[in-house]
């Protein structure tokens, strides 16, 4: 397994018909409501996707050491019969979920990343306590700097639901 071939099927994954049957819902606007969700699950993990895709550091052992432990789980990289395969172990509704188990994998692949790689150096502080300077600023715990970092390469909306 190499990354590339990793993250080619993750893409074929996140990309596949989520499959809602429009019968399953009582009204036309939960319906649509369920569609916009998943919609947006889509456009992150693809955000999310590209982002492990262009980190050269990042490795196929990387993705799947993320994957064995972020969504509880649930998504599986394995190889099968030469080729690298998704399996996925749905928890309560497959549509609604197999594209938010993608980017949780991907958003702890980039946290143990950037914790890893791209920390500044820490500024002692205090008795010892290990903070980074956030571009000048006041000086912040290395979750808060990580969180600060996600949020200006994400944007609050997609930090705060996927490295918070």
């Amino acid at each position: 397994m190499t990354k590339q071939t990793i993250i080619e099927a993750l893409r074929v994954f996140v990309n596949q018909r989520p499959g809602l049957e429009y019968g399953n819902y009582g009204e036309p606007v939960s319906y649509r409501a369920e569609v916009r969700s998943i919609g947006k699950d889509l456009r992150e993990a693809r955000q999310l996707l590209r982002a492990v895709e262009l980190r050269d550091t990042i490795t196929a052992e990387d993705i799947v050491k993320a994957a064995s432990s972020a969504y509880s789980g649930r998504l599986s990289i394995i190889e099968r019969d030469g080729k690298v395969a998704i399996d996925y172990c749905v928890g309560q509704y497959w549509p609604t979920e197999y594209r938010r188990a993608v980017c949780a994998v991907l958003a702890s692949c980039l946290w143990r990343y950037t914790r890893t790689h791209a920390m500044p150096p820490a500024v002692a502080h205090g008795e010892g306590d290990s903070l980074f300077m956030w571009r000048g600023k006041t000086p912040l715990s290395a979750g808060s700097w990580m969180r600060a970092h996600f949020k200006a390469e994400f944007g609050r909306v997609m930090a705060s639901r996927w490295f918070n």
